[in-house]
């Protein structure tokens, strides 16, 4: 039993939060040594008055800079390439990543590998494939999250697709971590509902699983179930109204707090949809959330005990089932897809799917392990919308 209360924690970054916080990232920027930046954004922000502030912002304050906007939504290993020749090209001595979690993994990604030999792939997040990476030559971060969900602002790894074998790869290097992160609700806004519930959804399934990996991790546990709570509260308010400043901060709040937690481990939930974001380019936020109760189902066996704690947490009756019925409920409110065909996944695409999520780093930690054929299951059941399938 003593061998089971053994364990490594790490816990992130200075957070700096609040309506109008942003002000701060021109001393920040200074605080971090970066004289030079290059701001990372994605494609669909580039032009948004948000960017143009933050490159006012630094202009001001006498702080030179470019912008990089070439991301797109799950980005890929191409997207890194373009930006570590455009930081290079601008000498530039640091990173002011703007965007939801694709601007931010690249931007991290950028400052790991400009310095670098290696491909990206040698510093997967396996084992300690980070150590082969120079560390003299890894750049600062300052993150500004305009999206409440991944977390990649308090995080020390970026998820980038592999074009040359459709998988999603997390890439992990303790320098990844951003030395600020600025969280002002302001910033998130104009994210449209839809895009609002996805986020959310993946700030949620990080608070979830987190908790329900088996490991002994209470600071983690505690953070989680917090988490969920502000979610349950506030994600919907988001939805309704994105105006919504109070349920704006409470929703960053949380998805650093799922970050946090997720150091625990992620699970199921992560491990089909990364394949699934890979292959089709869906939201993985969203993804997470149409995947969310056939992992619950999938899972019972396991987590049965600890979803009354979750259950407590929420103010519900009924242990389980109350959660199940809880998470089904809160998809349809905010509107997220309830099957995976909704995404465009076919039976055709599950064997695919299956045998890349057997294999998903996220996969050793859910509380349940399957074997290719059992995600096979759980793939089908989420397609159908199939709530009485069994594992």
């Amino acid at each position: 039993m003593t061998d089971f209360l053994t364990a490594s924690w790490s816990y992130p970054t200075r957070v700096l939060t609040g309506v109008g916080s942003i002000r701060t990232l021109p001393q920040v920027t200074r605080d971090a040594g970066i004289a030079n930046p290059l701001v990372v954004t994605d494609r669909g922000l580039k032009d948004a008055p948000m960017i143009a502030n933050v490159m006012a912002l630094l202009s001001q304050a006498g702080i030179a800079g470019a912008l990089f906007s070439d991301v797109q939504g799950n980005p890929t290993g191409d997207n890194l390439d373009a930006g570590v020749a455009a930081y290079r090209a601008g000498g530039h001595d640091g990173i002011v990543a703007v965007g939801g979690g694709s601007a931010l993994d690249i931007g991290k990604g950028i400052a790991l590998m400009h310095g670098q030999t290696r491909p990206v792939w040698d510093f997967e997040d396996i084992g300690d494939w980070w150590t082969r990476a120079d560390a003299s030559l890894i750049s600062p971060i300052i993150a500004v999250p305009t999206t409440a969900g991944t977390g990649s602002e308090v995080g020390r790894a970026g998820v980038i697709t592999n074009l040359a074998t459709h998988e999603k790869k997390i890439i992990f290097h303790p320098l990844m971590l951003p030395k600020v992160a600025i969280e002002d609700p302001e910033l998130s806004v104009g994210l449209p509902p839809l895009l609002t519930a996805g986020a959310g959804m993946d700030a949620l399934a990080h608070c979830f699983e987190a908790f329900c990996v088996d490991s002994f991790h209470p600071i983690a546990d505690g953070i989680a179930l917090e988490g969920l709570r502000i979610i349950d509260i506030h994600l919907p308010r988001a939805v309704k109204n994105g105006a919504d400043l109070e349920a704006r901060a409470y929703m960053l709040a949380a998805a650093s707090m799922g970050a946090a937690a997720f150091q625990k481990g992620l699970g199921a939930i992560h491990s089909v949809s990364h394949p699934v974001g890979a292959r089709f380019n869906s939201h993985h936020g969203l993804t997470n959330g149409v995947l969310f109760p056939y992992v619950i189902v999938a899972n019972r066996p396991a987590i049965e005990e600890k979803l009354e704690r979750v259950a407590r947490t929420l103010g519900l009756t009924g242990g389980f089932d109350a959660v199940l019925t809880w998470i089904v409920d809160l998809r349809a409110e905010i509107g997220v897809p309830h099957t995976l065909a909704d995404l465009g996944v076919g039976h055709g695409d599950v064997e695919g799917i299956a045998a890349d999520a057997v294999n998903d780093p996220t996969a050793g930690a859910n509380p349940r392990r399957f074997t290719a054929e059992e995600f096979a299951v759980l793939t089908r059941a989420a397609i159908d919308g199939d709530l009485s399938f069994r594992i």
